[in-house]
This record gives structure tokens, C-alpha cells and sequence, in this order.
């Protein structure tokens, strides 16, 4: 498998992640981003994820995943026992993010986070013409449907990070699969973010 088939942020992330890592990837569905980074980056890797489903994906990849729920800590793995702690699309489904980004800052170096951007400009012209819910781009799912995602924006996930003082050492904004290069405009442009964290 190359970069070109992953999808279009998980490709971002295995951009930032170095030879050799220990990567913990929380969430991680099928392990298609693990298996990948496992395969050309060597990267010792472990997974966490919630549905049975995604757990015998990645037993079928030959994986070392665990299922189980974020909410409940990640108080199996002492602090810094991983280089690189990866959280993707998986956000807006998170409840306590104080209680869960301390969890990945205590046991990663570092984290990388992608998520949906709710402040899309698409996402707002739907919310203002038709006053429902609008859809994410990169998440098309209908707010009744389980797991029931909150709606987030670029903008409202840096003031989340000043106030609980992580450190945002880099970010990467798509316009689907396409950077966007300018910085500027992108809380309105982008319709995924990546950012990668350090405590």
C-alpha cells in the first residue's frame, strides 16, 4: 500500500511520523493507517478502538489492538510510553477532551489530531439557507445517527488548546484531498485539520 491510497488526512499524518516510532493510534477503525505505518515507516505500533468491528479488522491485518472505550483512560500505558499518539476523525465523538488529551499527553510525546471542520464555508451557507444541522465534508453523517458527533470548528479547537495550554507545534489544513496553502482563510476553507501537539 502507498500514501496515495490512504485517505487524504491519514496520509498528512503518516507524513509527520519518523522510522522506527512507537505510535499508539486511539480510534483506530480498520488499522488501515496503523498497517501502513507499520509496513513502511517500521513503527512499533498498538491500537485502541471501540467497535468490534474495527478490532477484528485489525486482527485480520495482523495487528495489536485492544477494544476498548477512551473514556476510561489510558491508564494501561505508563507516561511516555509512546513517541506519537494519533487520534483521527475521531474527536467529535469524544465527551470529556480535558480528561483524554491530558491521557494522550501524559502517555505520547506528542499528539497528532484530525478532525472534521464544521466551519466549512459549505457547512455555513447550509446552516444559514436551510437552518438544519449541516454535514461535514470529510464526515457526512446526520446528527440523529449513533455515534452522535458535536460540531467543531479549526477555530474552536485552538481556543480549546490555549486554554488548556497545549502547545500546537504544527498544522495542516485540507480542502478534501488538496492543501490549502495560505493559513489565513482556512477556518472557512478547510474542511479537515491536522494539527500535532506537544504538552
Amino acid at each position: 500500500m502507498n500514501s496515495n491510497n490512504l485517505r487524504a488526512d491519514l496520509a498528512v499524518i503518516a507524513g509527520l511520523i519518523h522510522n522506527g516510532e512507537r505510535v499508539l493510534d486511539l480510534g483506530c477503525g480498520d488499522g488501515e493507517l496503523l498497517r501502513y505505518l507499520l509496513d513502511t515507516r517500521q513503527v512499533v505500533g498498538r491500537g485502541i478502538e471501540l467497535s468490534e468491528a474495527g478490532v477484528l479488522a485489525c486482527m485480520r491485518r495482523g495487528l495489536s489492538v485492544r477494544q476498548g472505550n477512551l473514556h476510561e483512560g489510558l491508564g494501561d500505558y505508563p507516561q511516555g510510553s509512546f513517541d506519537t499518539v494519533i487520534l483521527s476523525q475521531t474527536l467529535p465523538f469524544l465527551n470529556d477532551l480535558t480528561f483524554i488529551f491530558r491521557e494522550m499527553l501524559r502517555v505520547g510525546k506528542r499528539a497528532i489530531v484530525s478532525f472534521p471542520n464544521w466551519g466549512h464555508w459549505r457547512c455555513r451557507l447550509e446552516l444559514l439557507w436551510s437552518g438544519r444541522a449541516p454535514l461535514a465534508h470529510d464526515l457526512p453523517q446526520p446528527w440523529y445517527t449513533a455515534p452522535r458527533a458535536r460540531l467543531l470548528t479549526i477555530r474552536d479547537f485552538e481556543r480549546f488548546c490555549v486554554q488548556n495550554r497545549i502547545q500546537i507545534c504544527s498544522q495542516v489544513f485540507l480542502k478534501g484531498e488538496q492543501t490549502i496553502k495560505t493559513h489565513r482563510d482556512r477556518s472557512w476553507r478547510a474542511t479537515t485539520a491536522i494539527y500535532e501537539l506537544k504538552p
